[in-house]
C-alpha cells in the first residue's frame, strides 16, 4: 500500500464513524474489539499477528515511523541535542582529567583514561537518545497535543504506537552511538576490531531505554513528573562505572550499581572496544531484551486502559 494511502486512512476512519447512524450497525474499530483475539490478515503482522490481539496490533507501525520523520524535518537540529554532552564530558575528562590521572585498571589490564570512559560515554550517549525521545516528546503527544486519541480512532492499535515510538527513539538512539564512535576512532579510543559491534551493542541498549522510557512517560501525569525522570537517570550515568571501575565499590554498592541498566550497557560497549569479550556479554544481551519486552508489553497495555476504556 503508498504512503499516500497510509496517512489517509486517519480520516477514513473518521468518516466510517460517521456513516453508521446511532443504534444500526457497529463501527468497524467496535468489530475489532469484539472479535479481539481472531486471527486476521493483516500487512506484516505475521507470528505476531497470530498472538497479539486485533485491537492491539494491526501491523502498521511503520506508518508510526513515517509520521516521525516528516514531522521533524522542521525541528532536525533538536536532534542532535543529546549527542554534545557525552562529547563534552569524554573532552573535559578524558583529555583534560586523563592526563592527570594516567591509566586505571579496565578488563584487560592497565588503559588510558579517555579510553577506560569512552565506551561508557557512548553507552550513555545512545541512553540519552531513547529516553528523552520516549519520554519528553510521547508525554506531551499523549497529554497536550492528544496525537495518539487520533491514531487510535483508526485501524492502529496501542501496540502499533508503542513499536512505532520505540522504534523512532531507538533510531535517535543509534544516531547518536554511530556518531560518537566516529569521534573515538578519529581520537584513537578503540583498541579491538570487536568495537565494530559496539554499534549494535548501543541500538540495543537504546532499544530497551526507549521501551521501559515509553512505559514510564504513560504513568506521568504533569510536566513537573518529568523532572523524575531526569533525577534517576543523574545517579546512574555517575556511578555505572562510567568514570571508574566497579572495584572502587564496597560489595554492598557493587551490588546496588549492578543491578542498574547502564551498567550493563557500559560493560557490555567497554568488553568491545577494549577486546574483552566473553560470554558473560550474553548476560548483558538479555537484561535488555527483557526491558524491550516488558517496556512494550507495559506501554500497549497503558495506551489501551487510557485511550480505548
Amino acid at each position: 500500500m503508498s504512503r499516500d494511502a497510509d496517512m489517509t486512512m486517519f480520516a477514513a476512519a473518521g468518516a466510517a464513524g460517521k456513516a453508521a447512524p446511532t443504534g444500526q450497525g457497529i463501527p468497524e474499530r467496535e468489530s475489532a474489539r469484539t472479535s479481539s483475539y481472531s486471527v486476521v490478515s493483516r500487512p506484516g503482522g505475521g507470528l505476531v499477528g497470530r498472538i497479539i490481539p486485533v485491537r492491539m496490533y494491526a501491523g502498521r507501525s511503520r506508518v508510526m515511523l513515517e509520521r516521525s520523520l516528516l514531522t521533524t524535518r522542521t525541528i532536525k537540529w533538536t536532534l542532535i541535542s543529546g549527542f554534545f554532552e557525552p562529547l563534552f564530558y569524554l573532552l573535559a575528562m578524558g583529555a583534560g582529567m586523563g592526563s592527570l590521572i594516567g591509566t586505571v585498571e579496565g578488563p584487560t589490564g592497565p588503559v588510558a583514561y579517555a579510553a577506560f570512559i569512552a565506551p561508557g560515554l557512548l553507552a550513555t550517549s545512545a541512553m540519552n537518545g531513547a529516553v528523552f525521545d520516549s519520554t519528553t516528546n510521547v508525554f506531551f503527544k499523549l497529554r497536550y497535543a492528544k496525537t495518539y486519541d487520533a491514531m487510535l480512532a483508526t485501524s492502529l492499535g496501542p501496540v502499533d504506537v508503542a513499536l512505532g515510538e520505540i522504534g523512532w527513539a531507538l533510531g535517535r538512539g543509534a544516531t547518536y552511538a554511530v556518531t560518537f564512535e566516529i569521534v573515538m576512532l578519529a581520537m584513537g579510543l578503540v583498541h579491538s576490531p570487536w568495537a565494530i559491534l559496539a554499534v549494535p551493542a548501543a541500538v540495543l541498549i537504546a532499544l530497551g531505554f526507549a521501551a521501559i522510557g515509553m512505559a514510564v512517560c504513560t504513568f506521568l501525569k504533569t510536566l513537573q513528573h518529568l523532572d523524575w525522570v531526569t533525577m534517576s537517570l543523574l545517579p546512574m550515568f555517575l556511578l555505572s562505572t562510567t568514570f571508574f571501575p566497579l572495584s572502587v565499590y564496597p560489595r554492598a554498592a557493587q551490588i546496588v550499581v549492578e543491578a542498574m541498566p547502564l551498567y550493563h550497557g557500559i560493560e557490555m560497549v567497554r568488553a568491545l572496544t577494549l577486546g574483552a569479550v566473553d560470554w558473560s556479554m550474553a548476560g548483558h544481551v538479555a537484561y535488555f531484551l527483557a526491558m524491550a519486552v516488558v517496556g512494550v508489553w507495559v506501554t500497549s497495555r497503558r495506551l489501551e486502559k487510557l485511550l480505548l476504556t
